[in-house]
């Protein structure tokens, strides 16, 4: 019997509506939901891939627990059992700061990551905390901490309404884009430039967007902090500061205008390899724009001068009038982002609270850097990292020097892994925790709708019946809460209501709550949902910007309402929130932030810098998100190769032809790849594909192992670092090439 349920898809930051088509419980088709009202029925390959993907054979379906040094088959008791005793030993020995955390990037996808992760690591209470976002974004929390006082205070394009869009490192086309929730990308940018509007792309590859672009300016990587600070000085030089009514909010013009002032278009030129006169109408042309946003991503964060490119996008908008206004960046309001507040001074963001134990690496935003995860395993001492528990993560793929960290977690004491499958990673786990399959999951994207375009709220229930040998992903979660909190056996439902309790207490104590003063057991029990969940996001709702409050706006926002609207709730355009999201000590937007002011000098060396070698860069995949995907047929071959991209002038002086193969050596290893010769990139630039390397043994990945590429992060060493953020630089690192006779090449990487 055939029937269809909508669903939202998990599996990139777009978001977009599906249609699924279910027959006898399994995903058959996905399509695009015509009437949702964000996506409006657009579907990218890995979206109409959703059933393959659902219904991967190699999908966990049950625990893993190790015995005699083999993970076997085991009952969930039997599972919960072996984690509140493995992590228990471990903490009863040596303490909390014995343990530490990984969390993947699909953490951020699932209702269950959003919820229940912030709780698992109040119960684990230490420091050793990793994420992806120190392998991506976080220069964009950093510089957001510091110039609003919030790291989660993003401004993102307004592309609906924008006249003239400069993209840094960014290729939506493939990516769909990211931190910057926008189903149809490439449909905006289309409809950008059919009204008249202007897309310039600053890429060192001819990506899918480069060519859509009106101007492509091919910068050497790793250079755009300096072609956007000589765009800064051409501003102040020329007259071109106009911040309008921003102007009242914002502090520190003067101190950037003194920074600028050593980078001008002629001083920045041969380093970034962008003429003077170029970087001049750059500048010009966004200035003179009725609207105008910059846009930067991974491309322009996971380089040595992270931070400072990422604050640097953000000044350009500012002292251009197009930051917090229609058509410029602007900053989404997110139905789950809590009560509105009155604007006043907060208490501001700061980085180094603590350090890392081993190299003295500083915090940012409660995480440590993710290259630092091998030596805090392997270093002996007290703090030593012996306990793991990683979500949804595969550093061993994602990280630099993966030999390393494979090597580490096979000497920890006990590691635990949140994962549907058996990856590079997982398979060092003594307990795998498998959660099941997205469609017997229900989806709201609590992450990325403080992202998006427009605001908007929407939820999906599971769209497929749990399987009875399968446990859901938020009872697998309050589980681990409770074997870390010393708590094994406890009802899982006592973490919702551990967390409503003290959310409502929170609330009615609160003059500028809409439930001031009211009886927060009352509330209580005026929440629905089917799940503990559902009653944590429908408090969420009621709570939000646009809730009801529990009574005090009858129109207002509550989870049953969401539910009557299933392709979801236009919430309208985004809307100026300057001065009311500032957290900053100085209650304005801090333009200079003495952290960042402190970095420039180090910026200013690079402006002797020449490379001698070729510079790596990664790219993305239309078919692919990270290393998680290479498992589904649909999604493999065609583009989603991996191949290392030369410039044909480069290939001729090295001796490498198409289809041939080379070796690639960098500060972290070697790697033998396939050779792609083709202009998409510039000269002095290769390029390898992220997320691959998928030949290591003990994994479950029939798909991905048949065609496992090379990791280029086995390149990388780690020792290479955004100061400020932690963030490993991924791109611009120097590498050598030599061309390899193909009948003595390999093309494999092993451990």
């Amino acid at each position: 019997m055939s029937r269809t349920a909508l669903r939202i898809c998990p599996l990139c930051e777009a978001t977009c509506g599906l249609t699924l088509t279910i027959e006898d419980g399994t995903v058959t088709r996905a399509r695009g939901d015509a009437e949702d009202v964000f996506s409006r029925g657009f579907i990218c390959p890995k979206g109409a891939s959703f059933g393959e993907l659902d219904g991967d054979p190699d999908r966990l379906r049950g625990p893993l627990v190790r015995r005699d040094g083999q993970l076997r088959e085991a009952s969930w008791e039997e599972a919960f059992a072996a984690v509140a005793e493995g992590f228990g030993e471990v903490l009863r020995a040596y303490g909390p700061q014995s343990t530490g955390v990984v969390l993947g990037n699909p953490t951020v996808h699932t209702v269950a990551g959003a919820l229940f992760v912030p709780v698992l690591l109040g119960a684990l209470r230490t420091r050793n905390v990793f994420t992806a976002s120190t392998l991506d974004q976080m220069p964009k929390h950093v510089s957001s901490g510091l110039m609003y006082g919030d790291a989660f205070a993003i401004p993102v394009p307004d592309l609906d309404r924008t006249d003239h869009l400069l993209m840094l490192g960014a290729n939506p086309l493939d990516s769909n884009g990211s931190l910057c929730t926008a189903p149809d990308f490439p449909g905006r940018l289309r409809a950008l430039r059919r009204r008249g509007g202007k897309l310039v792309v600053i890429d060192p590859r001819r990506t899918r967007t480069a060519k859509l672009a009106d101007r492509h300016v091919a910068i050497r990587p790793g250079t755009d902090a300096l072609l956007l600070f000589a765009m800064v000085s051409v501003l102040f030089d020329e007259g071109l500061v106009a911040p309008g009514a921003l102007g009242a909010h914002l502090s520190g013009i003067e101190e950037v205008k003194g920074l600028a002032a050593g980078f001008t278009p002629e001083a920045v030129a041969e380093a970034c390899d962008v003429p003077a006169e170029e970087i001049r109408v750059l500048a010009r042309e966004f200035a003179a724009a009725p609207r105008a946003v910059a846009y930067g991503r991974v491309g322009s964060s996971t380089v040595e001068f992270g931070t400072l490119t990422n604050w640097l996008v953000d000044v350009l908008g500012a002292l251009t009038g197009n930051l917090d206004r229609p058509g410029g960046m602007m900053f989404p309001l997110s139905a789950t982002g809590g009560w509105k507040r009155p604007a006043a001074p907060g208490k501001g963001f700061a980085l180094g609270r603590w350090h890392s134990r081993v190299s003295g690496h500083p915090e940012a935003k409660g995480e440590l850097p993710a290259v630092a995860l091998a030596e805090e395993i392997e270093t002996p001492g007290e703090g030593r990292i012996r306990a793991l528990l990683a979500v949804a993560g595969n550093p061993v793929l994602s990280a630099p020097d993966g030999d390393r960290l494979d090597r580490a977690l096979a000497g920890l004491d006990f590691m635990v892994s949140v994962d549907p499958y058996l990856n590079e990673t997982s398979r060092h786990a003594h307990v795998v925790l498998p959660p099941p399959p997205p469609s017997q999951s229900p989806h709201f994207d609590y992450a990325f709708n403080g992202f998006a375009v427009r605001n908007q709220v929407r939820y999906t229930r599971p769209a497929v019946p749990l399987d009875p040998d399968r446990m859901c992903e938020t009872k697998i979660l309050a589980r681990l809460v409770l074997c870390l909190s010393g708590q094994h056996g406890a009802d899982p439902a006592t973490v919702d209501d551990m967390v409503i309790g003290a959310t409502l207490g929170k609330a009615v104590a609160d003059p500028t709550a809409p439930v001031y003063g009211r009886d927060a057991t009352e509330l209580t029990a005026g929440l629905t949902g089917l799940t503990g969940a559902e009653r944590r996001l429908d408090m969420m709702l009621r709570l939000g910007p646009y809730g009801e409050g529990f009574g005090a706006d009858p129109d207002g926002l509550t989870l049953e309402k969401v539910l009557a609207h299933p392709h979801g709730i236009d919430l309208g355009p985004l809307s100026p929130r300057i001065p009311g999201l500032l957290k900053t000590r100085s209650g304005t937007v801090e333009l200079c932030p003495e952290p960042i002011a402190a970095d420039v000098a180090r910026l200013r060396g690079a402006l002797a810098a020449r490379p001698d070698q070729l510079l790596l860069v990664g790219r993305r995949h239309l078919r692919s998100n990270n290393s998680w995907m290479h498992n589904v047929p649909a999604l493999m071959g065609g583009s989603n190769r991996c191949t290392l991209q030369v410039h044909p002038d480069d290939a001729a002086r090295l001796g490498l032809a198409d289809g041939g193969l080379a070796r690639v050596t960098g500060d972290g290893g070697e790697l033998e790849v396939p050779v792609e010769v083709t202009d998409a990139v510039r000269t002095g630039v290769v390029s390898l594909p992220h997320g691959w390397g998928h030949a290591r043994p003990g994994t479950r990945l029939a798909v991905a192992g048949a065609d496992p590429g090379v990791n280029v992060n086995q390149l990388i060493d780690g020792s290479r670092l955004d100061p400020l953020s932690g963030t490993a630089v991924l791109n611009g690192c120097p590498v050598r090439v030599t061309a390899l006779p193909l009948t003595t090449a390999s093309v494999t990487q092993g451990d």
